[in-house]
């Protein structure tokens, strides 16, 4: 059976305290969720530290939103993989369509990152997705193809065995709008084809795939009941905990 995982990205959202009570409310729940679900929460770095401090001895599990392209060394503002690693995170988002497009990360800038996430033993969180005008321009699947042909299908059979795959719909982050069902069940059934094609189909069947876009409680059951989509990167929605609790809940 394919990891079920809810991974809530807080994005730059939060002071410390705001954040501690966050991870705490979430904790306090934590009898609430389903066992047999992974629940990742993703704060901004500088939370890092108190927040797995604050979820420890819990089964809540830790991921940064982003890491640098290099080992250490003179990058101001930066902070690598092992200094993510170090603080108790396991998990590292990486190339979401915000750094994609906000901050001109290429395929090249996430492949690398990649390899500096599995390096320093974190599970990377790989997004892709197109933007409206290649969705409107029936581009989607060619986008995001390229997109994994840049990136985790360079790794190694062994190494793509720890990536987490996440389809964000550009068009449909932070804008309300959300993939249909069927929609979001087609792509990702696309991306578990191409896995199959470049690995195996134990590759296939082990990886988890994740719908990113406006997932929310109303329609998460809905998301999470197609065969191929196996949970959900989490945006507004995780700054509530009582919404992303829900939303841990929406297996069938």
């Amino acid at each position: 059976m394919r990891p079920q995982i809810v991974a809530g990205n807080w994005k730059m959202n939060n002071d410390l305290d705001e954040g501690r009570q966050l991870a705490k409310s979430i904790k306090e729940h934590q009898d609430d969720i389903p066992s047999d679900v992974t629940v990742i929460l993703a704060p901004p770095f500088i939370h890092l530290s108190d927040i797995s401090r604050e979820i420890m001895d819990s089964p809540l599990q830790l991921a940064a939103q982003n890491c640098a392209t290099e080992e250490k060394g003179a990058f101001t503002g930066e902070v690598s993989a092992s200094m993510i690693r170090s603080t108790g995170a396991r998990y590292v988002i990486i190339g979401h369509s915000e750094r994609r497009s906000y901050y001109n990360e290429t395929d090249e800038i996430v492949h690398k990152k990649i390899q500096l996430a599995l390096k320093h033993d974190l599970y990377p969180i790989v997004c892709v997705g197109e933007s409206l005008t290649q969705r409107e321009n029936d581009q989607y699947f060619s986008v995001v193809e390229a997109q994994l042909d840049n990136t985790v299908f360079k790794l190694s059979a062994e190494d793509f065995g720890r990536v987490v795959v996440a389809y964000e719909p550009v068009w449909a982050i932070g804008t309300g709008k959300t993939a249909t069902p069927e929609q979001a069940q087609e792509m990702h059934a696309f991306i578990r084809k191409k896995i199959q094609e470049n690995f195996s189909s134990d590759a296939a069947e082990n990886t988890a795939i994740l719908y990113g876009g406006s997932c929310k409680p109303a329609n998460a059951a809905e998301l999470f009941s197609q065969p191929d989509i196996d949970g959900g990167l989490i945006g507004g929605a995780s700054l509530k905990p009582g919404d992303f609790v829900e939303i841990t809940k929406s297996f069938t």
